[in-house]
Formats: structure tokens, C-alpha cells, sequence
């Protein structure tokens, strides 16, 4: 079995179950110890009398607000009896302007749960030299942006610049891309072979292995992946869609020096 960091991730989509809950029935009041709230919470959480799947409660700046991850990484806010929900993201009104303090959780969660893939689990083009940052994709072979980012990864290799590549195929596991896919991470040499599936050769290897795809696309949704090519920065950020060579430099803060 792979081991993976899914149960550390999160999730970007509408929190769908947390809402059917919610519509199924009243939440119910619980009695809360003020000096332990967040273990209260995570304990005895409930909605319509079924207990809820929390993986953790953390605070938030704001005094008797909790922050709520579910174990299939949802995301919430409660006060401190259980007894109201907020459903959205958290700012701070800093003097600088609007800090989405979600939206940082998520990047680090999100950051963490990648950390946590081994290389060995990865696809990986780094160039000659010690790479300067590091880029996680979920990719695609038969995406046309995947294959456009996949012809630009020799320069960003040549710009320090490494691509560590995920599976995840956008179609669903059934999908002809998701055998593709698997025959990439079985194939003697996967960096070649991705490559090839990337200018629309067929894979002759037939061999099955244990392979991660299954759960790296799993990984990949829970992570709020939605489309190929998703670019994860160094700091968890989520970026979709193709970005070209320049722009990834600025958004990595690096040069050419």
C-alpha cells in the first residue's frame, strides 16, 4: 500500500456533505469545557444526533470561532457549542489590505500532503543542476495544455526550475488516460515514457505494477484539482491551467542570475 498524506489535505469545493447534513436536521447543543473546547469539539461534534467525522478543530483570531476539518478534508467554522456553522472563508482586515486566512490553511495543508509523496512516487524532470524550486503538476497526457506545459519543461529545467509530475486523469479512473498514466509509472524509465505519452505515442508495456495513480488522482480532488494542468507552488499554492516560463519565474520569485 502507498502511504499518502490525503487525510492531511483539504478540499476547495463546496463542503457537500456538510450541507446535507445540515439540511437533514437541527444542529445539537453540547455542553463545552471552556478550557478544552477544541478537543470538545472534535470529540462530541454532531448533526441530527450522528456523530460528525472531524479530523481536527483549531482556533481562529476571532474569540469563540473555530476552524472544523472533516476527515474527507471539508472544511467549516463553529463557535464554541456546536450550535452554528459559517460555511466560507475567513479574512483578516490587516492594514495592508484583505488576508484570506482560509485560503492560507489550505496552501499549507495542501503543501504538507504533497511533502508527504515520496519521489519515488513522482515523475520527476529536474535538469543537470540542483533545481533552484520545485513545481508538482497533476497531469494528463491527453490534456492539449498539459502536453504545451510538458514542451516548455526543458526550459524550466534550464531556469533551475524542477517539474515533479502526479497523475491525474481528468476523465475519471475508466478513462483511457488513466491506463496511460499507470503505463507510465510502470515503465522501466518514466520520465521517457511520459514524454512519449505526451506527444501521442502509444505505450507498449503491458506490465502492471503498484502503481500510486488511483491515489493521486483521489488526491489530486481532495486537494480541490478540478482540471489539467494543476500547478502546486512550493508554498501549497494551487495554480490551474498552463503558465508559461516567465510568468512561473515571477510567480517563484526567482532569476536567470
Amino acid at each position: 500500500m502507498m502511504r499518502r498524506g490525503i487525510e492531511k489535505t483539504t478540499s476547495l469545493s463546496k463542503p457537500r456533505m456538510l450541507m446535507g447534513w445540515m439540511l437533514a436536521g437541527a444542529l445539537l447543543p453540547m455542553t463545552v469545557h471552556a478550557d478544552s473546547v477544541t478537543d470538545e469539539l472534535r470529540d462530541s461534534l454532531r448533526v441530527n444526533g450522528e456523530k460528525m467525522p472531524v479530523d481536527e478543530v483549531r482556533e481562529t483570531p476571532m474569540e469563540g470561532i473555530y476552524h472544523v476539518r472533516l476527515e474527507n478534508g471539508e472544511t467549516f467554522y463553529s463557535n464554541a457549542d456546536g450550535s452554528h456553522f459559517l460555511v466560507g472563508d475567513l479574512y483578516e482586515n490587516a492594514d495592508s489590505g484583505l488576508v484570506n486566512l482560509t485560503e492560507q490553511s489550505r496552501n499549507q495543508e495542501r503543501a504538507e500532503a504533497i511533502d508527504a509523496i515520496p519521489e519515488s512516487e513522482r515523475v520527476v524532470f529536474r535538469g543537470e543542476e540542483t533545481p533552484k524550486a520545485t513545481v508538482v503538476v497533476f497531469t494528463d497526457p491527453s490534456c492539449p495544455y498539459c502536453v504545451r506545459l510538458h514542451e516548455t519543461v526543458p526550459e524550466l529545467n534550464e531556469r533551475g526550475i524542477a517539474v515533479h509530475y502526479l497523475a491525474f486523469p481528468r476523465s475519471g479512473m475508466n478513462a483511457n488516460a488513466s491506463k496511460t498514466l499507470q503505463q507510465v509509472w510502470c515503465a522501466d524509465n518514466p520520465s521517457e515514457a511520459m514524454s512519449r505519452a505526451k506527444q501521442g505515442e502509444t505505450l507498449s508495456n503491458t506490465a502492471s505494477c503498484d502503481n500510486p495513480v488511483a491515489e493521486q488522482y483521489e488526491l489530486g480532488r481532495q486537494l480541490g484539482v478540478q482540471g489539467t494542468p494543476a500547478i502546486i507552488l512550493p508554498d501549497g499554492q494551487l495554480v490551474p491551467g498552463f503558465v508559461p516560463p516567465d510568468r512561473m519565474m515571477e510567480m517563484l520569485e526567482l532569476d536567470d542570475a
